[in-house]
């Protein structure tokens, strides 16, 4: 994609070379999530900038991994959406989760621990339904975090 290449017929190097490049993986992460919406992608890739991630999502469409559409009812508004070729990437992305869990030691990853990204997580994944019809609050405490992060 924005890199030279491995130049090497090798389904492993062809595949890097699409998949390998700077928050590339990270991003297939929250699209296999189902996050679709460019401003959303920002939320789940926070620290990613606005440009490199309307670049990479441009490389993913030119590799035929996503397609951009213009949303039916909300004109002016596009989505991304995983193609074939995208959604077969969904046990990837679930085995290097599944890797990254047993074998990265995890002192080192709490440092980055990033609780808006923790929020965003939970928020498309969790089900309201057992919560009361009314309008519920629910609030989360990090005390070993700054200030202005703990609540």
């Amino acid at each position: 994609m924005s890199q030279p290449g491995y130049k090497q017929f090798c389904p492993v190097a062809m595949a890097a070379e699409v998949l390998c490049t700077r928050w590339t993986m990270v991003l297939i992460r929250e699209l296999v999530a189902g996050t679709n919406r460019f401003n959303e992608l920002r939320r789940g890739v926070p620290k990613m900038s606005p440009t490199l991630l309307s670049q990479r999502l441009k490389e993913l469409e030119t590799a035929g991994i996503l397609e951009k559409k213009e949303h039916s009812s909300e004109k002016g508004i596009f989505e991304y959406h995983l193609t074939k070729a995208g959604k077969d990437l969904y046990p990837v992305v679930e085995a290097m989760g599944n890797w990254g869990q047993k074998w990265v030691e995890s002192q080192i990853s709490l440092k980055n621990l990033d609780p808006s990204l923790l929020m965003w997580d939970m928020r498309r994944n969790l089900d309201p339904s057992p919560l009361p019809t009314k309008q519920t609050v629910i609030q989360f405490l990090y005390p070993e975090l700054s200030r202005s992060k703990q609540r």
